[in-house]
């Protein structure tokens, strides 16, 4: 799989922009601000519908305009795909597959598949388990498209018991304990298989994240994964336990929303043990084992997006990086050219937006 040919209409700072690309190793370069980064932020978007920076829907829109246009044609193993997508400052984004308007988002899953590494990465290691979480049900999800239903009935079965709690005011009356009941049988049915999702997909990763690590690391360590939930015993119990306590509380304090990943390094907890470039080496190597995991089992091996992660290693580090990239095209960008060993098929020279011609 990848990505033939890209065209943006007033996406961030893009007023009209097509490009073509090579399956391979392609390089991105230009000064800080010209538009690196919300290049590859329009291809990921393209594949998941959302900003891996975390950006709100009219921060993709140019200034000025009414709407962006991403199109994106995929060889996917000798298949032509064209993905185009609308995005209005106001309403849902339409998104057409091969002309054919997208009835649902999670239809788009597994169409085109993109693995982003990028220097913010390092929250995965340094930042709370909402990071980690997100991670591994991404993660999940690329593996299996139809346990997105599975995240989506917990986060809805959320909502509706939040809400419920927050109605009560602190009071158990007979009509919200009997609601809270069903609610309640809900939340253990799919959060349950949520959590059995996210324990398999962490098992399978666990033996790839090792040796990702000690790649990048360039020496042996002990990497371990571990998945922590957020209750003792069966979840059902635990929910009766906590019931007065979400009550007064107005929100659900138990279930796979409050797990967490606990990773360490030699015996020591990385958020708070390991050095900056050990920590960013597991963030990339979280990445990488990722990548790996969801190629085995999908036969097909997502673009990587690597956006600015040279600057945020070191030499012997970006060497190690470069060395085990995984086949397949790669779009790497950096301000401050590519090390040695990147060896780009293609250069895309970005200035202002713009591809650029440089002698």
């Amino acid at each position: 799989m990848y990505l033939r040919r890209l065209w943006l209409t007033d996406f961030r700072g893009y007023t009209e922009f097509e490009v073509s690309l090579v399956d391979g190793i392609v390089a991105v370069l230009g000064d800080n601000g010209e538009g690196k980064t919300n290049l590859v932020e329009a291809i990921a978007w393209i594949a998941t519908l959302s900003s891996f920076r975390g950006a709100p829907t009219e921060a993709l829109i140019r200034a000025g305009a009414e709407r962006a246009i991403v199109r994106a044609e995929i060889d996917n193993d000798g298949r032509e795909v064209l993905l185009e997508a609308e995005i209005p400052r106001q309403g849902r984004a339409r998104v057409q597959v091969n002309r054919q308007k997208l009835a649902r988002t999670r239809d788009l899953l597994g169409v085109f598949r993109v693995s982003v590494f990028a220097p913010d990465d390092l929250v995965l290691v340094k930042g709370g388990p909402s990071n980690r979480r997100a991670f591994l049900d991404d993660t999940l999800v690329a593996r299996h498209r139809k346990l997105d239903v599975v995240r989506a009935n917990v986060d809805k079965v959320l909502k509706q018991r939040n809400a419920l709690l927050k109605q009560s005011h602190g009071r158990l009356t007979e009509e919200i304990e009997t609601t809270l009941d069903v609610w309640d049988s809900k939340l253990v049915e799919a959060g349950e298989a949520l959590v059995a999702a996210r324990v398999e997909t962490l098992d399978l990763l666990r033996p790839r994240l090792s040796e990702a690590y000690d790649r990048l690391a360039q020496r042996p360590a002990t990497v371990i994964a571990t998945y922590e939930r957020s209750w003792d015993g069966p979840l059902a119990q635990a929910l009766v336990a906590s019931r007065r306590d979400d009550l007064r509380r107005g929100v659900t304090t138990v279930g796979p929303h409050r797990d967490d990943v606990e990773l360490r390094i030699g015996g020591l907890p990385a958020r708070t043990q390991a050095s900056q470039g050990e920590q960013r080496s597991l963030a990339f190597a979280l990445r990488l084992a990722a990548h790996e995991q969801v190629t085995e089992e999908t036969t097909e091996s997502p673009v990587l997006l690597l956006d600015d992660v040279f600057s945020e290693l070191d030499p012997a580090r970006s060497d190690a990086l470069l060395e085990h990239l995984p086949p397949g095209q790669a779009l790497l960008t950096s301000a401050a050219g590519l090390p040695p060993r990147a060896a780009p098929a293609q250069v895309l020279h970005i200035r202002d937006h713009a591809l650029v011609i440089v002698p």
